[in-house]
């Protein structure tokens, strides 16, 4: 399984951007998929989750109001929304995805139930 995420890019403070994860070996329809991010020097963080269906979503509290997660299921892309950039924004952005469909969205903000990551699409915020 392997997890594709694209979308980013150099912006300015304010700007917005679009990343994308899609995967090619697995559908993402039955699972759940979480955005996670990593600055220089930082340690990985969440960002964002949906449930299988779309339905359910969770942030992190810094990310409330300015990113939105959603998921296509017919596309099998999930999308994360990012509006009102800001430089402390720039980071590595990863998406993942569970190898299991038990999980439930108290469970989305830990690192440890993703087995599949993708590449991660480097964000950049200038101010």
């Amino acid at each position: 399984v392997q997890l594709q995420a694209c979308g980013g890019g150099l912006v300015q403070t304010g700007d917005s951007l679009r990343l994308s994860c899609t995967t090619s070996g697995r559908t993402l329809y039955y699972y759940a998929v979480g955005w996670f991010r990593q600055a220089p020097g930082n340690e990985r963080e969440f960002v964002a989750a949906v449930s299988w269906t779309g339905r359910n979503t969770v942030y992190a509290d810094s990310m409330k109001g300015r990113f939105t997660i959603s998921k296509d299921n017919a596309k099998n892309t999930v999308y994360l929304q990012m509006n009102s950039l800001k430089p402390e924004d720039t980071a590595v952005y990863y998406c993942a995805t569970p190898s299991e469909r038990t999980w439930t969205p108290s469970d989305y903000s830990r690192q440890t139930i993703y087995h599949y990551w993708g590449q991660g699409t480097q964000v950049t915020v200038s101010s």
